[in-house]
């Protein structure tokens, strides 16, 4: 690896290699897998498309990395990113990509699993703290875990590494391990996938499993004793809601509210407003239906006793991470939610006006697959290229936009 480029924000010269416009797609939402079904309120699917007029100028800050899934910034404006392969990396404010940090926990570097999430403690500044979460290798197969550290004061190697959350039970599938790992104030969430096998799925419903689940913790580890489950016999106390299929993306609304992105099958992609004790009804109920063309659970979209998403898609977006604009650099997308997408790749953009879309606008991206998103100080958007020669991307608007 070399070093590429630098912030914008922090030279006055920025030497960044052009990676080309992105440019809102002439885009069309596709026929649906399932056309019979239909939406269970004004807005929940195919909203109306926004036209910013901006066009973004795609910049290359770093490449040669290997599947990146997670990116975090730090208050110096340098950047933590994960590589699926189970390396941590600093890449310098100057744009160098450092040595793998040592002391990473040992992953399961299979299928989709391996080293995943990366977030800050609040307090990173003054006690670098640090999260991961991660597919753990276990007897019987594997599980998604998290642990907590703190990095070095010369950012090479991972000091207090102490596991705090362990999915049960162990599988065989390398695959639907979710996850993300959201702080809010002493506690946090972790999101989980449900190992994709029909034989396994069905978990998503159980709640002595933490399968198919949003997981909420204190900072520690610990049990927080107002989680909707912690005093019911038979149940896993750290589970806060249930019924999902593969959450992949996260976030903190500005109003203090948890929102996740979660993987349809085929069509069925969800954008779900996170509720204590709620079910998504995942596998009883789905807006999509099985790879093999087959209905999904009862074959029904919704039923009375789950939680309907906010949104959904029909084709998918495969959605990676996602966040709520909060900078100065796109003034008219401040609040709106913004998505990477797998497939078919790029930037999806979706006004929200209380817990409804009203709105969405799509860029692509190069020919990439846009794994995770984050801010930069100047508030430009960063873009996590998820590839065998993965980069991380530089996205403002071009000129005039």
């Amino acid at each position: 690896m070399r070093p590429l480029s630098v912030f914008a924000l922090m030279l006055a010269a920025p030497l960044l290699i052009p990676a080309g416009i992105a440019r809102a797609e002439n885009w069309d939402y596709g026929r649906a897998n399932v056309p019979d079904f239909q939406p269970a309120f004004d807005g929940q699917t195919r909203a109306p498309k926004l036209q910013s007029g901006v066009e973004l100028q795609a910049e290359t800050i770093a490449t040669g990395l290997d599947h990146p899934w997670g990116i975090e910034v730090m208050p110096d404006g340098a950047l933590l990113v994960t590589e699926r392969a189970g390396r941590l990396r600093l890449i310098a404010p100057d744009g160098t990509v450092g040595a793998p940090i040592k002391g990473v926990p040992q992953v399961h570097a299979e299928g989709q699993g391996g080293l995943l999430d990366v977030a800050l403690s609040p307090g990173f500044a003054q006690d670098r703290g640090l999260y991961l979460t991660y597919a753990k290798p276990v007897a019987g197969g594997s599980a998604t875990a998290a642990a907590r550290a703190r990095l070095s004061p010369d950012g090479t190697s991972l000091q207090d590494v102490t596991e705090i959350f362990v999915q049960t039970p162990a599988s065989r599938r390398s695959q639907h391990y979710g996850s993300r790992i959201v702080i809010d104030g002493d506690h946090l969430y972790i999101t989980t996938g449900e190992h994709f096998a029909p034989s396994e799925r069905v978990y998503a419903q159980d709640l002595d499993k933490t399968y198919g689940k949003v997981v909420r913790l204190t900072r520690d580890g610990g049990i927080p004793a107002d989680n909707p489950f912690a005093e019911q016999p038979g149940a896993l106390g750290a589970i806060w809601t249930l019924g999902h299929r593969n959450v992949q993306g996260a976030a903190m609304g500005p109003d203090g509210r948890l929102w996740a992105l979660e993987h349809g099958p085929k069509g069925g992609d969800e954008l779900n407003l996170i509720q204590k004790g709620a079910n998504y009804g995942w596998p009883v109920v789905s807006y999509g239906e099985n790879y093999s063309g087959s209905p999904v659970g009862s074959g029904a979209p919704r039923a009375p006793e789950f939680t309907e998403p906010r949104y959904y898609w029909d084709p998918v977006i495969a959605p990676g991470n996602f966040l709520f604009y909060d900078g100065a650099m796109f003034a008219d997308w401040q609040g709106d939610i913004l998505i990477a997408s797998l497939n078919p790749g790029g930037v999806v953009r979706l006004k929200l006006d209380g817990d409804r879309i009203t709105g969405e606008e799509r860029f692509r991206v190069g020919k990439g697959r846009v794994r995770d998103l984050a801010v930069a100080p100047d508030g430009a958007l960063l873009a996590l290229i998820d590839a065998d020669d993965g980069a991380v991307l530089r996205l403002t608007p071009e000129s005039g936009g």
